[in-house]
């Protein structure tokens, strides 16, 4: 009889103990998870999760990882060949567009989907805060997202005819193909390059946009 008690007390407890909800980053910050703040994100934070985050699981050619750091720089480029007049702030959010996954992981689109509208409720939360912080309006126009997001699947196609083993059809029939651009070259850099080339191109996109980013406490 004693011992059940104290299990009952001890399943309480456990039950009523709320789970931790926020990240340790190497800048020092805690990120709320479940509430991020825009002065809890610092974009050498987002360089280096990204920089080590594969794409495809993981599953593509090459002596290195095809990083998100290195898929956010193709996203930026090809929009600039969509968009050749787009102000630097714009292209600062194609850099961005997949930033939260520094903390939540690249999820491939089917588990996306399975997962449901509370996971993307969440990512577009998180991508607001970082938005906030990085001087971007927290949403986009439906007009500059959309453009981002062509650009995002036409990267999608070159990299999974160059490095995930897709045959063109295969990929034209997933993810259309793309117009406008020929072809791409595509060869994985390492962790340490990535991050230091998406530094570079925020710090230079921020620069040329004149955007002051929410200061920090």
């Amino acid at each position: 009889m004693i011992a059940r008690k104290k299990k009952r007390v001890h399943d309480a407890r456990a039950i009523s103990k709320p789970a931790r909800a926020w990240q340790r980053m190497l800048s020092g910050r805690r990120l709320d998870l479940l509430a991020p703040s825009p002065l809890d994100i610092e974009i050498e934070d987002i360089a280096h999760g990204l920089a080590r985050l594969a794409r495809w699981n993981g599953q593509t050619s090459g002596n290195y990882p095809y990083s998100v750091a290195q898929h956010s720089l193709l996203v930026v480029d090809i929009c600039t060949v969509f968009r050749p007049q787009w102000p630097p702030k714009w292209k600062l959010a194609a850099l961005l567009h997949d930033a939260p996954e520094y903390v939540i992981g690249d999820l491939i689109s089917p588990f996306k989907a399975a997962v449901g509208i509370d996971y993307k409720a969440f990512e577009q939360t998180l991508e607001s805060a970082i938005h906030l912080r990085c001087g971007l309006p927290a949403c986009l126009p439906a007009s500059i997202s959309q453009v981002i997001k062509r650009a995002d699947i036409a990267s999608a196609y070159f990299e999974a005819v160059h490095l995930a083993g897709f045959t063109p059809l295969e990929a034209g029939k997933i993810f259309g193909t793309p117009r406008r651009i020929s072809s791409v070259t595509i060869t994985p850099i390492s962790t340490r390059e990535a991050e230091k080339r998406f530094l570079r191109r925020f710090r230079n996109l921020a620069a040329e946009a004149d955007l002051l980013p929410l200061p920090t406490t």
